[in-house]
């Protein structure tokens, strides 16, 4: 019998990491075992952390095989403050292309992503999808907790 693990809490000290728009690293692990990791946007959603991707990606691709997943995001105004999430990600279709909108607005000056980031014709070759990532641990610098 395997036990679920129970849900890790993000530290309000570390919140701010997710709300604020600063790229974290979305590392998945490539059917080989070896850990593959991407430079994502990404915001929070009660106590998961979320970010875009597509199908065709790597990222999506590993997920789908194996949902362990991890994001670390690192303050770029003191670097020796982080937040590092360890879980299982579920990719979800529903609202993804709204998803990746809101976050094109928090992480750019436009207002949506196809169109103005990646050309209009992109987005029939993809399909989006929020990689929500539930929390197992949490980890953050000792210095700021």
């Amino acid at each position: 019998m395997t036990l679920a693990a129970a849900p890790a809490a993000i530290p309000d000290s570390h919140r701010d990491l997710l709300v604020r728009p600063i790229c974290g690293v979305l590392t998945t692990l490539d059917p080989d075992g070896q850990p593959h990791s991407a430079l994502v946007w990404l915001d929070i959603e009660g106590d998961t952390v979320r970010a875009n991707t597509t199908l065709e990606r790597r990222a999506a691709r590993n997920l789908g095989r194996n949902p362990r997943a991890s994001v670390l995001v690192v303050d770029p105004d003191d670097t020796s403050r982080f937040l590092q999430v360890r879980g299982d990600a579920e990719l979800v279709l529903d609202g993804a292309l709204g998803h990746l909108d809101a976050l094109t607005r928090a992480y750019t000056r436009y207002p949506r992503f196809y169109g103005y980031v990646y050309p209009d014709a992109q987005a029939t070759r993809e399909t989006r999808v929020i990689c929500v990532l539930r929390p197992v641990r949490v980890s953050v610098d000792a210095i700021h907790r």
